[in-house]
């Protein structure tokens, strides 16, 4: 067998497992590419590209980085990237801010609920902890197999989606220049190249622990770097599709908590129903990984003291979570730590380039050596 063969059925998981991550409650529900792209008008959509090209580094490093060295603990990573000291300091940080983002999940599934079938909070809150909650007990090879299913249709739904609200209001790209500006939208920074930026550094947080020791289980570092490509791909064509259908329909969906409802509900009431659905699919998917995280921080994953730690952390998440309004939850928990990641993506890129640097000067000994 060829050990450097690219493993389809790998590749499809990993960059399923990848969408899935980063579609959770935020970009499902619309919120977030209100907040980081759509806010900004056209120039959001540059950021989109920039964010891809970011994703598309970061992702390939996080988890052939995990192939290669196959980390004893996931966070390890942290301390690779940005020595022990530094290092320290992300570890703990990034185990903060999953949490909080574990939250962020809570609070959407709450709200996706409340605007489409009008229920109490806490009916999606609660059902949405107790989902992810088993799920992450079943550990991480199962959280794989599983959402690395799901994301990839989340994904294809979300831009069926934005292409049918552009095809619906094509007008609308056109006047969204001159409305977006007069517009009291929430927005994650002062211009596009700061927002595309904190978007990437605070998914970083997301990504780093969990893409590493996935990739700790690659077949090859070729399948493994395929992996994070594709996802990044799939994701960012995703992200520009629908900020374009929500500038498209700017007007209707401002001020919603769940602009992507609205979306669907253009195109027939049922439609807004299966949205839901994959809204609902788009939370848990990037909630389960954000609690395993934290857990498996707290304890081995295979150990009772695993599962009562899950349980804890979920039922704390939901009561926070239940008690803070979605959209807040976004703007603080996001905004913040995300350009705490650009400082680790700074690190990150000079390590790249001292890595390089001394592969040349390894390259330059041997061919020395094979000159005398």
């Amino acid at each position: 067998m060829d050990r450097n063969k690219v493993e389809l059925k790998q590749v499809i998981a990993f960059s399923g497992a990848f969408i899935a991550f980063l579609i959770g409650s935020g970009f499902a529900t619309g919120q977030e590419i209100m907040q980081y792209f759509v806010a900004y008008g056209y120039m959001g959509v540059a950021g989109a590209v920039v964010v891809f090209l970011l994703f598309m580094y970061v992702g390939v490093s996080f988890i052939t980085t995990g192939y290669e060295r196959k980390f004893p603990k996931p966070n390890d990573i942290y301390t690779y990237y940005c020595g022990k000291t530094i290092g320290k300091f992300f570890d703990y940080f990034s185990i903060l801010f999953i949490y909080l983002s574990f939250i962020v999940m809570i609070g959407g599934a709450g709200a996706t609920l409340k605007q489409q079938y009008d229920l109490p909070i806490s009916v999606g809150g609660i059902g949405m902890a107790v989902l992810v909650g088993v799920t992450v007990i079943l550990g991480l090879n199962k959280i794989v197999d599983v959402i690395g299913k799901i994301g990839p249709v989340i994904c294809v739904m979300a831009i069926l989606l934005g292409i049918s609200a552009i095809i619906m209001n094509p007008s609308g790209l056109g006047n969204a220049t001159q409305i977006i500006p007069n517009l009291d939208l929430l927005k994650a920074s002062s211009n596009w190249i700061f927002a595309a930026a904190s978007y990437v550094g605070f998914c970083m947080l997301w990504l780093a622990a969990f893409m590493s020791s996935m990739g700790a289980t690659a077949v090859n570092k070729k399948t493994a770097s395929f992996g994070a490509i594709f996802g990044a791909l799939g994701f960012s064509v995703a992200v520009i599709v629908l900020t374009l259908g929500l500038m498209a329909n700017i007007q209707q969906v401002e001020g919603a908590l769940v602009p992507t409802l609205i979306l669907a509900g253009n195109i027939h009431p049922s439609v807004a129903i299966l949205f839901s659905l994959t809204v609902a699919g788009g939370i848990y998917t990037t909630a389960v990984p954000l609690l395993w995280t934290v857990s498996a921080k707290i304890a081995d994953e295979k150990s009772n003291r695993f599962k009562y730690v899950t349980i804890i952390l979920a039922v704390i998440g939901l009561f926070v979570g239940l008690n803070i309004p979605f959209d807040r939850l976004i703007n603080i928990v996001y905004v913040i730590n995300g350009y705490v990641g650009v400082l680790l993506l700074v690190l990150m890129i000079i390590k790249s380039i001292k890595n390089v640097i001394e592969v040349k000067k390894d390259k330059n000994i041997a061919g020395k050596t094979l000159e005398t």
